[in-house]
């Protein structure tokens, strides 16, 4: 197992993250909703059981909805600014990957008493600046960062703020910051996840940079937490982008791209679809020129994986340029049980369906 396969089964087979289940019985929600099923029938189309990006339903109108919940409270030690908002567009990401358009948002803070000083930076969770790029600030001040990040990704995206909670009682380094959007579905019917059917292509949408490192950092393979940087101009580009391609019906299958990258989302997408992929990452749009690690497993925002009929590709990409975002076919689905990128001719990674007994 190669450093990168370590880092991303890490992040898919051990890290919270992706595997909350793990730790956390969340069956019971699973039962409180089949009992309320009873009094509200069919109105939960996506529950928090599916391994989607949001949950669908149906309000009494009538109309489906998409929400979504998400924190990046990690990401905000070091980059409180950019974490709240990346937090706010990959939840608004998570909405339009289920085929809806992000509309209302509400977000939860919660950090040490206002007065409080703080680290902010590189060496934020050590409490002590060794890199000098760190800066000191008031509890109160990095909130302030927070709520300006949540509010101007709100504003690209032509999303309301409608409410929210806030706390100053905690103690730990590490604020509070999550994220609630909701929106109504635009797509005929929901897209989910899981892969569909051996030969649809894969294409990407939006550019891929070298920011964050948040999956190498969580497997102990990066000493430093580089979090992903906010890009307001692209996030709404990729939106409006992926909703035409969304709208032409030619969808079969779709997936954000935030924590752990291009890797977790081809190799989720599979490993649900219960299907494989093969991935060349020579074909990944990129900012600035990238190692295969790099473009493998950061988690630059804006960013959209669908998966597309052979003979329905060139419709899609005329509807992603038809919004000025840049998109390739990176690769295909196939009958295999694994995930495989190639870069360059040469395989950087192997993505079994199941954790190798050596990952532990």
């Amino acid at each position: 197992m190669n450093r990168l396969e370590k880092a991303l089964m890490h992040a898919l087979f051990v890290h919270p993250h992706h595997n909350t289940d793990k730790a956390v019985d969340f069956g019971i929600f699973k039962q409180l909703n089949e009992q309320v099923n009873n009094l509200w029938p069919d109105s939960l189309l996506i529950g928090p059981d599916a391994n989607d990006d949001a949950a669908v339903f149906r309000l009494p109108t009538g109309e489906l909805m998409v929400a979504k919940m998400e924190s990046h409270c990690s990401p905000a030690v070091a980059r409180p600014y950019d974490a709240a908002a990346t937090g706010a567009g990959g939840a608004m990401r998570d909405v339009v990957a289920m085929g809806g358009r992000p509309m209302f948002l509400l977000d939860y803070i919660g950090t040490r008493p206002l007065e409080e000083k703080v680290l902010v930076g590189p060496c934020g969770f050590k409490g002590e600046c060794t890199c000098g790029n760190c800066v000191v600030m008031t509890s109160g001040e990095r909130v302030n960062l927070i709520v300006k990040g949540i509010s101007e990704m709100c504003k690209a995206m032509g999303v309301f703020v409608v409410g929210g909670g806030f706390s100053s009682s905690f103690s730990d380094i590490v604020p509070a910051v999550v994220v609630a959007v909701i929106g109504p579905l635009v797509a005929d019917k929901p897209l989910t996840k899981p892969a569909k059917n051996v030969g649809d292509k894969l294409i990407l949408v939006g550019k891929t940079g070298n920011d964050g490192n948040d999956t190498l950092y969580r497997a102990g393979l990066v000493d430093e937490l580089r979090p992903a940087l906010a890009d307001f101009e692209a996030e709404r580009t990729t939106m409006e982008a992926s909703l035409a391609a969304i709208k032409t019906g030619k969808i079969n299958a779709c997936s954000d791209l935030g924590a752990a990258g291009i890797g977790a989302a081809v190799s989720e997408s599979t490993r649900f679809g219960g299907l494989g992929a093969k991935v060349d990452l020579t074909a990944v749009p990129t900012k600035m020129q990238l190692t295969p690690e790099e473009i493998f497993i950061c988690e630059t925002q804006a960013r959209m994986l669908f998966q597309v009929a052979p003979q329905d590709v060139d419709e899609v990409l005329s509807a992603i340029h038809s919004q000025g975002a840049a998109a390739a076919v990176i690769g295909e689905i196939t009958a295999d049980k694994e995930a495989v990128f190639s870069y360059e001719g040469q395989v950087v990674a192997r993505i079994p369906h199941e954790p190798p007994a050596d990952l532990y």
